[in-house]
């Protein structure tokens, strides 16, 4: 798959967003918030991500090494989408693809990445 835009949002629809993402290139992980979650993840940099709406609704949780920010919507608890940096050192946003718009998942082939051992 190449880069497309996507559009996607939390449940109740207050935190909407828009990305470019390749959706050939995404993982589940198997750290503690993931696989309770059940987040599928796509990354994209920073500036391929644009917060449509809700930037006030959302709410920050960190732990661990405290290096990714994952956000969620403080009304409805979707987790839609967190930031953080790359080992390359540029900024990060990790989708949760579940919540993007028209995206068959079942067409999707994830990788697992073990984020437990980190």
């Amino acid at each position: 798959m190449n880069s497309e835009r996507y559009s996607g949002s939390c449940h109740c629809g207050a935190v909407r967003f828009t990305a470019n993402a390749d959706l050939g290139q995404t993982i589940t992980c198997n750290c503690s918030i993931c696989r309770r979650t059940g987040a599928i993840l796509a990354f994209v940099p920073a500036n391929e991500f644009t917060l449509v709406s809700g930037a006030d609704a959302l709410s920050d949780y960190q732990f661990g090494r405290k290096s990714v920010h994952h956000l969620f919507c403080r009304t409805c608890g979707v987790r839609p989408f967190g930031r953080g940096t790359g080992p390359d050192g540029r900024e990060m946003v990790a989708i949760n693809v579940r919540c993007l718009d028209d995206v068959d998942l079942a067409k999707l082939r994830p990788v697992a990445f073990d984020g437990a051992s980190l």
